[in-house]
């Protein structure tokens, strides 16, 4: 029987999805926890927001202008960038912080590479670096207090609570709670209680908290998420091992008794508290800076993890989820080198 090939070149998979429809689908995900930082801080939220997103799309279309590149800003992939520089910033910040932000993301972090699907570093992450390096105490003190009147999300403490822990972010609790306990010991058991308890949890989990602007609420988060998800713009090799990784980490290491001594709620405070949610699912999933192959994926996202939890728990800042990510960035190569599948047929020389 005589039949009839069609021949050409791979790949031969096609779908029906551009980089403008995936973009703006993520800036479509990113609404609940924009509406969420809004409830929690005020209309500031989003005027820094916009700050943020305006200033990335007017500085893309500069750079590609004095390029000679066609200008690309109706892609949205400069306003996801604005938007999640903004969102790692306290809603006190003053309103240049997100400006300088998203420049710094969009001129060096990814026009200077080449444009988007050229940075090797997630464009965001890096703009949210170069702040904390330039105003430290800006971006990681003098934190807005939600409109439910929390920062750190801890309910009925003792009067006798030193002020370093009651003016904290739930991550800066669990940072200075080490200092406390060398001073008194009871007082940081009965911190560490409150740190893992449901009450606490709950907290976190809507939002009641301070912090960041997208980084507040969970659940908002992972709406958005579940959304990426069901659109396979995201998958989960990369959140799931990231988190994970956080997880089992954080139980046998948490703890200020010694490994095993964390309640099986503080991992999950880990897991809640500061961007790990917004880092795992929205930065480090991010298609240009991540890994291309699924085993790389999972190697990338417990990279991550491992990373965090180290600076966290021993490192000098509270948070370690944006340089964690910039630094698994960094090893994409590498992992991407190590992890592709062998060719169909081919004989190692």
């Amino acid at each position: 029987m005589n039949e009839t090939y069609a021949v050409s070149a791979a790949p031969h998979i096609k779908q029906r999805i551009s980089v403008k429809s995936v973009m703006w689908q993520v800036v479509l995900a990113l609404l609940p926890a924009l509406l969420a930082g809004i409830y929690f801080f005020g209309p500031r939220a989003l005027l820094l927001t916009l700050y943020g997103a305006v200033t990335a799309v007017i500085t893309e279309a500069l750079i590609q202008k004095i390029r000679g590149v066609p200008v690309t800003i109706t892609d949205g992939s400069a306003v996801v960038t604005g938007i999640l520089v903004a969102f790692n910033i306290n809603a006190a910040a003053p309103w240049w912080l997100p400006v300088i932000g998203a420049f710094f993301a969009i001129a060096i972090a990814k026009q200077i590479f080449g444009g988007l699907g050229h940075n090797i570093f997630n464009p965001a992450l890096l703009g949210r670096a170069f702040l904390v390096a330039s105003w430290p105490t800006l971006m990681t003190a003098g934190w807005t207090r939600s409109t439910l009147d929390s920062i750190n999300g801890l309910t009925n403490l003792p009067a006798n609570i030193p002020a370093v822990i009651t003016g904290a972010t739930p991550l800066g609790v669990a940072k200075a709670i080490r200092d406390v306990t060398q001073v008194s010991p009871d007082i940081a058991d009965i911190i560490m209680n409150k740190l893992a308890s449901m009450d606490t949890i709950v907290n976190l989990f809507w939002g009641n908290i301070g912090g960041c602007i997208g980084e507040v609420s969970a659940a908002a988060l992972l709406i958005g998420a579940a959304f990426l998800a069901y659109k396979h713009i995201i998958e989960w090799r990369i959140p799931v091992s990231y988190i994970l990784t956080v997880f089992v980490l954080t139980y046998i290491f948490g703890g200020i008794h010694g490994l095993f001594s964390a309640s099986i709620f503080l991992p999950i405070f880990h897991i809640f508290a500061g961007g790990l949610i917004l880092g795992a699912f929205y930065m480090a999933t991010d298609m240009v800076s991540s890994p291309v192959t699924k085993r790389g994926r999972i190697i990338f996202g417990m990279g991550c993890g491992l990373i965090t939890v180290i600076i966290r728990l021993v490192g000098g800042y509270p948070e370690g989820v944006s340089y964690s990510i910039l630094l698994m960035n960094i090893a994409v190569p590498l992992i991407d080198k190590y992890t592709v599948p062998k060719t169909f047929g081919e004989v190692k020389k």
